[in-house]
């Protein structure tokens, strides 16, 4: 039997461990199969534990994912040329794992394929590490999208003088007003907060808000009443001037002093009190 050389390890770009690989070459005429070290391995065996078949091959295919290896391994030895599956094997411990094989149909003088060979290589732990990796960046962001959600909500809450529920309400419809993602509208908004130079631009993009957006709920004199308490918040601060008091008031009514009674002389027989 051949004895097929290595490697027998390729090593991954996205880690430090090594992916374990082999080499093999299969003879059409009679599959006959030799298999390099990494090949017993990556089915589970050692060199010497089995004879390499076309029917062991087979029988470590996922069972979902066989019929198609059948298919284009019958059609590279009927045409020849070169071929590239990504699929998954069971090996003899009962291990699923996802390796990604390749090789050539090499065809002889009469114009027939005469062998197969190729390599076979273990992208089980590679995917793995991006897969979980991924996962790692998809809860970073999620977090840090929460985040500047939040600070968003207490800028409106700060400014509209809305609840928290109304506040996130408001960022969720912009967002589908604008077709913009509700964390991009969250992040101008905090932008905006940052700056000291952009307290004009906040304000307009507060009041934007707050003017496209209905009242949450409530007659129509509560709402009038609830946009006005939004417009002042919304606004930069004035000093509004003192009302004037409703004693002051009163006065300011009457024209002038009261008029005094007529004083009443003394008639015969009375004298002047005092």
């Amino acid at each position: 039997m051949k004895d097929v050389p290595g490697p027998y390890t390729y090593s991954s770009a996205l880690g430090d461990d090594d992916c374990i690989a082999g080499t093999y070459t299969a003879e059409v005429d009679g599959w006959k199969l030799s298999w390099s070290d990494g090949m017993y391995q990556l089915h589970g065996y050692r060199r010497g534990d089995v004879v390499p078949t076309l029917d062991l091959l087979f029988a470590h295919k996922h069972p979902k994912d066989r019929p198609r290896c059948e298919a284009i391994v019958a059609q590279v030895a009927q045409t020849g040329g070169y071929f590239c599956m990504y699929h998954r094997i069971i090996d003899a411990k009962g291990k699923t794992k996802r390796v990604l094989s390749s090789g050539e149909g090499i065809v002889g003088p009469d114009g027939k394929v005469t062998v197969i060979e190729g390599v076979m290589v273990d992208l089980t732990s590679t995917l793995q590490r991006e897969t979980e990796q991924t996962a790692r960046d998809a809860v970073a962001g999620a977090t840090a999208s929460r985040t500047v959600i939040d600070q968003a909500r207490g800028i409106l809450m700060g400014l509209l003088g809305i609840g928290s529920d109304e506040a996130f309400q408001q960022l969720v419809a912009t967002s589908s007003h604008r077709n913009v993602k509700l964390v991009a509208v969250a992040a101008e908004l905090v932008q905006l907060a940052n700056s000291e130079d952009a307290r004009e631009y906040l304000v307009r993009a507060v009041r934007a808000i707050a003017d496209r957006l209905p009242a949450a709920s409530g007659s129509q004199d509560k709402s009038r009443e609830h946009q006005a308490a939004r417009d002042r918040r919304a606004t930069p601060e004035r000093r509004a001037a003192p009302a004037p008091s409703a004693v002051a008031a009163a006065r300011s009514a009457v024209p002038g002093p009261a008029p005094r009674p007529p004083a009443v002389r003394p008639g015969p027989g009375r004298r002047p009190a005092g």
